[in-house]
């Protein structure tokens, strides 16, 4: 059993919240970020720092060193994600200079991401399909081809798929309500026949099983205590790659979760889906 987080602690503790809630004030979650200051925050309490003084240069090096990032990118988010904070805090007066002195890293090559194909979209939904039940998680077959579906569909970001609700699944106007996006705001996705017969399958199975669904209840869940975690869903996609034998081109990175919303010379057709195209959904 973990412990429950005790809130920030170290004499950065009031700078961070304060941090944090100007930022989420602008619109962003800044959920990432937070875990990165928490870890900071924490460094600071095991080092036995007690004042804003002693956060010296020397200390943030030692904290960056302790989270080892092999790829550029991750490297400078976590010391971009410092940087601000700090920044912040000496633009607001509680401190008179930043002790971050670190430099980014040098990008020398970019991520290609793996483009899925109708072909290998459906050998993901085909398998997603054949995953059996658990104790802990019924209809572990059917939600999962459901959440890869709408993926892939309709370009939706994991997150935004967790957190979706039975009441987010407009029938009348064939949309989904897509809140607390990527920079705080909601869009309207609209969805085509084909992906509108997936949804309203699965809700098939979801009220047979529980009985009726309230516009509140999560539209993917397993249990009664939450939507299923963007992380978990993640872990599952890895679980299931090997299985669909694809061939990953030279110089292109393994297919990720994130890919499945890149698509290979798309039409853009309104209220249709990349189902619509040939794709069983």
């Amino acid at each position: 059993m973990t412990s429950q987080w005790p809130g920030f602690t170290s004499p950065l503790a009031d700078g961070i919240v304060q941090f944090l809630k100007h930022k989420r004030a602008l619109g962003r979650r800044f959920l990432v970020e937070e875990a990165t200051l928490r870890l900071l925050d924490r460094f600071l309490v095991e080092q036995g720092i007690s004042t804003l003084e002693a956060i010296t240069s020397d200390v943030i090096d030692d904290f960056l060193a302790s989270r080892p990032r092999a790829r550029p990118r991750s490297y400078n988010h976590l010391l971009g994600t410092v940087a601000r904070c700090f920044t912040w805090l000496v633009a607001q007066g509680q401190l008179s200079t930043s002790p971050v002195r670190a430099r980014p890293r040098r990008v020398t090559s970019q991520r290609i991401p793996f483009l899925f194909d109708q072909v290998g979209a459906r050998r993901l939904l085909d398998v997603a399909s054949q995953l059996p039940d658990n104790p802990r998680a019924p209809l572990r077959g059917p939600t999962y081809r459901t959440i890869f579906a709408l993926l892939y569909a309709l370009g939706l970001r994991v997150g935004e798929v967790a957190r979706l609700t039975v009441g987010d699944v407009d029938w009348d106007r064939r949309l989904l309500v897509i809140r607390e996006t990527k920079f705080g705001k909601s869009r309207l996705v609209p969805f085509g026949p084909r992906v509108g017969c997936t949804l309203a399958d699965y809700l098939t199975l979801r009220r047979a099983r529980t009985g009726d669904l309230e516009a509140t209840s999560p539209l993917f869940t397993f249990t009664r205590r939450g939507p299923i975690h963007p992380c978990t869903i993640s872990q599952t996609f890895h679980r299931l790659v090997p299985q669909l034998r694809l061939v990953v081109p030279e110089g292109v990175a393994p297919p990720r979760l994130h890919d499945l919303r890149h698509y290979p010379n798309l039409r853009i057709i309104p209220n249709r889906d990349r189902f619509d195209t040939g794709t069983a959904a």
